[in-house]
């Protein structure tokens, strides 16, 4: 079992830039595939971010590339999503996810995540 605490979102004009942080606990955070994935009134959860659970390996969804970058820091047990070049598209409650099982397989899949944090809104002005 592992809990995961988000932190950092906040309201941001367009153009500016947000760090998010996820905090984990238990001692396994080092074996985990780490995702981000947002969701915004009416629509579906939808993939940001991903890395494996050495942090070499990243998956990003294309509307972020170029802007969004993942990073891990395992003794640390937290996981980041740097957003620069915010859009208000970009509006949404952010999610951190763990992924326990299968992590030589990189996924964009809501259903292939086992831990989920409790969000943290990120609000883009225009």
């Amino acid at each position: 079992q592992v809990q995961l605490v988000e932190s950092g979102g906040g309201l941001v004009q367009a153009g500016g830039s947000l760090r998010l942080s996820c905090a984990a606990s238990g001692r396994t955070f080092s074996t985990y595939n780490m995702g981000w994935f947002r969701q915004s009134p009416g629509k579906e959860r939808e993939f940001v971010a991903a890395i494996n659970w050495s942090g070499d390996n990243t998956l990003l969804t294309p509307s972020v590339k170029g802007r969004f970058t993942i990073s891990r820091d395992n003794p640390k047990n937290t996981v980041y999503l740097q957003m620069n070049s915010l859009q208000p598209e970009d509006t949404a409650v952010y999610y951190c996810a763990a992924r326990a099982r299968s992590v030589w397989i990189m996924s964009a899949r809501v259903i292939d995540y086992d831990y989920w944090g409790q969000g943290t809104q990120v609000t883009v002005s225009s």
